[in-house]
């Protein structure tokens, strides 16, 4: 069966070129003169090979069929099946032609037999047949035109559900990226702080072992609290990604009111932070009160990490921002591993989030210096929907 459906679909194509060609021999005997009938024959094949042609070749059959034609017409009187082969090779041109020029065609076929016949046979030409001549002529032209433009069409269609179903896949793709990027960040902020209190410990309690074995047990009790507070946070994204329903943490996201927090479980460290805060706090945009607490925890994190000593932690709210300024001393070289250079990132993405600015480097006197404004209140919807300039994350 499977055999058999392959071996008529191989030879469909052609099936359904000798099937027409069949057809116009056929009536080229059967509508022509009975005296003449013999001389049809020729005629007849010629016919048929123009049509099997026409597909593959559609403009050449055509060309050819105009010269024969005109030549049976000098010849003897043409049979009237002549005519619907001369419709059937204008609708193969009009409809499978490289160019649409379905009245050039029709024309050119037309016109050929017209100045054939008005030449051999003067006045006797022009009769109402010439009427049904034409119609079959221009007829086949035109059904072959509106079949190419519907060809055209449905592969125009085609092709812009092709593009259609691409741009899906790479919006897909571009989404799940950004994705991975938020998650990357998210577990960053998430993880670096805590991981940084517990290696600080670990530093300290190999110390305090050494020289007081006694005070070795407050140390370990940061680093477990530490390790603790590092895995519920991980385990509250990981979760995010493995519910199937995507729920959340009812947690609140932190934010610039939970600083307190940070500032005592850094202390708790040894690691002192002089906290200043100018102007009236006030509530901030969810992303602006985000980005702000992330900000502060990676520059302070970095600072514990990489500076030597404590930190200046400085909050100003003004008419329209949120300004945050944090300044460390800088370790001396080879005392401190460098780091990734994902935090400066981090924090950078955060702050072109809100439509912020933020700087981060060195400065005078062997220090480093985060510093960052960020879009507050009626404002911030105004500067969320601009633009970013590409100052502003550089």
């Amino acid at each position: 069966m499977h055999a058999a459906k392959t071996y008529l679909d191989r030879y469909r194509g052609l099936l359904g070129n000798v099937t027409p060609a069949a057809i116009g021999a056929a009536l080229l005997l059967y509508l022509g003169p009975a005296p003449a009938r013999g001389h049809m024959v020729l005629l007849a094949v010629a016919c048929a090979v123009l049509i099997l042609s026409s597909r593959w070749y559609p403009v050449p059959a055509l060309l050819a069929g105009t010269a024969v034609f005109m030549l049976a017409t000098a010849l003897a009187r043409p049979p009237d099946g002549m005519f619907i082969v001369a419709g059937m090779l204008a609708y193969s041109a009009a409809l499978s032609a490289p160019r649409r020029r379905p009245w050039f065609y029709a024309m050119l076929m037309w016109g050929g037999l017209m100045i054939a016949g008005s030449i051999t046979y003067l006045d006797d030409w022009w009769t109402t047949d010439q009427v049904t001549t034409y119609a079959l002529v221009f007829g086949g032209a035109a059904v072959g035109d509106s079949g190419r433009m519907r060809r055209a069409y449905v592969a125009e269609v085609t092709e812009r559900a092709r593009q259609a179903e691409m741009n899906r896949e790479e919006e897909a793709r571009r989404q799940v990226m950004n994705e991975r990027l938020r998650i990357a960040r998210e577990l960053h902020d998430v993880v670096a702080h805590h991981i940084a209190v517990i290696s600080v410990h670990a530093g300290a309690a190999g110390h305090v072992l050494r020289n007081e074995p006694d005070k070795v047990w407050p140390v370990l009790g940061h680093i477990r609290t530490a390790a603790d507070t590092v895995l519920e946070e991980m385990k509250s994204v990981v979760s995010v990604l493995r519910d199937p329903d995507d729920a959340r943490s009812t947690e609140p996201a932190p934010g610039v009111e939970r600083l307190d927090e940070l500032l005592s479980g850094l202390g708790a460290t040894g690691f002192a932070v002089r906290h200043r805060q100018r102007g009236e706090p006030r509530p901030l945009p969810a992303v602006v009160n985000l980005a702000a607490y992330r900000i502060v925890q990676e520059a302070l994190t970095n600072a514990h990490r990489y500076g030597d000593g404590g930190a200046d932690l400085e909050l100003e709210y003004t008419v329209d921002t949120l300004r945050i300024d944090i300044t460390n001393r800088v370790a001396a070289a080879g005392s401190r591993s460098p780091g990734s250079g994902f935090g400066l990132l981090g924090m950078r993405e955060r702050a072109a989030a809100t439509r912020g600015t933020i700087a981060a480097g060195p400065v005078g006197g062997g220090r480093f210096r985060v510093h960052a404004e960020l879009p507050t209140a009626d404002r911030a919807a105004d500067r969320l929907n601009a633009p970013v300039p590409e100052e502003q994350v550089a």
